[in-house]
């Protein structure tokens, strides 16, 4: 299983609004300069990310980016999940109407996995990762 692009790059942007936004908030171009990501690509992801309550947008000369929560309440699987629309290693894993779906033992090993991964990226939060940061720049 391989994450995309979104959940990277929207993690990146998410971190780098937690680390530099507690004062004002941060713009786009800003974010896109830091991490090496388009403006285009950024602006998609922070809007899902609006969406999902995770951030929000400031308007004005000094308008960008803050984080709606404080970093220790925001979980990388609440980005992964915003940005993907879950997490599961399979297909199937996610969608009940499978026609073996009741009788499907392989499933087992699929919800496992899903529940695993989900169970990992739900005990990092953004605080985590921002001392982490601060403990790699030393």
């Amino acid at each position: 299983m391989k994450l995309s692009t979104k959940s990277t790059y929207g993690l990146r942007a998410m971190l780098n609004i937690a680390m530099n936004g507690r004062e004002h908030a941060i713009s786009i171009a800003d974010i896109s300069k830091r991490e090496g990501i388009s403006a285009s690509y950024l602006e998609q992801l922070l809007n899902k990310l609006r969406h999902d309550g995770l951030i929000r947008s400031v308007r004005g000369p000094k308008g960008g980016y803050t984080l709606s929560r404080r970093a220790d309440a925001i979980t990388v699987e609440d980005i992964v999940d915003a940005l993907e629309g879950g997490i599961y290693p399979v297909h199937c894993a996610a969608n009940s109407s499978c026609k073996k779906s009741g009788g499907c033992v392989p499933k087992i090993v699929w919800l496992k996995l899903a529940k695993a991964i989900g169970d990992c990226l739900g005990a990092i939060t953004l605080k985590d990762l921002c001392l982490e940061a601060k403990r790699i720049e030393k």
